[in-house]
């Protein structure tokens, strides 16, 4: 995996194993990010060193309106950046297998792709819809600090809503609302359901 269109298409092949095994589970949102992540290993065949989990990377100074209005509602005495913590993250071989928060800049330039991951894990309770669009606008933000660095990022939201409660699942008009935020955004989105599955693929921006 050495550029984006590798890890588009290690994403697209390793897509249907991740529906399939999430689908015969019910689990925690991190647990999903678990497999997710065990999924891009194993059938995506991507090397240990190009994958994190959890990667905290510091922004310091940030030139995005989103990402100074984060850090500014910090406290006092941590304000002056923000630390995105993508769910999973795929790199490129010049990452040598080390995402360290004190190695935050050359994280964020050896970045291919960021991915959120949101499940259906609350009793009685649909994902919220602003949730997922709370993400899709932070990924948008992530992916401008990448550039104002001279580097490029492909940011991806997936989206477990595999509750066996239909009540607990999200409502047509809520997808709608958080595909047309992606398309808006330029941001990748891939949803299934106990059924179904739905996409907004990744657009150049």
């Amino acid at each position: 995996m050495n550029n984006q269109n590798d890890a588009k298409d290690i994403f697209l092949r390793t897509w249907p194993s991740i529906v399939k095994e999430c689908r015969l589970v019910f689990g925690s949102e991190l647990h999903y990010q678990a497999m997710i992540y065990h999924c891009f290993r194993t059938y995506g065949k991507v090397p240990i060193e190009q994958i994190g989990m959890n990667v905290k990377m510091w922004i310091d100074s940030p030139n995005s309106e989103l990402f100074k209005k984060y850090g500014k509602d910090k406290h006092p005495d941590f304000q002056g950046g923000f630390e995105p913590i993508p769910d999973i993250v795929l790199f490129k071989p010049s990452i040598n297998g080390d995402w360290r928060r004190r190695n935050y800049e050359n994280t964020i330039k050896k970045m291919l792709m960021a991915i959120e991951v949101k499940a259906s894990e609350n009793l009685n309770k649909r994902i919220n819809p602003k949730s997922i669009i709370d993400d899709i606008l932070k990924l948008d933000a992530h992916r401008d600090e990448v550039r104002s660095l001279g580097a490029s990022v492909i940011p991806t939201v997936i989206i477990v809503d595999t509750a066996p409660d239909e009540k607990e699942r999200m409502l047509p008009s809520s997808l709608e609302r958080v595909k047309n935020s992606a398309e808006k955004n330029s941001v990748g989105l891939f949803y299934f359901s106990r059924t179904g599955t739905a996409m907004v693929e990744w657009n150049k921006k």
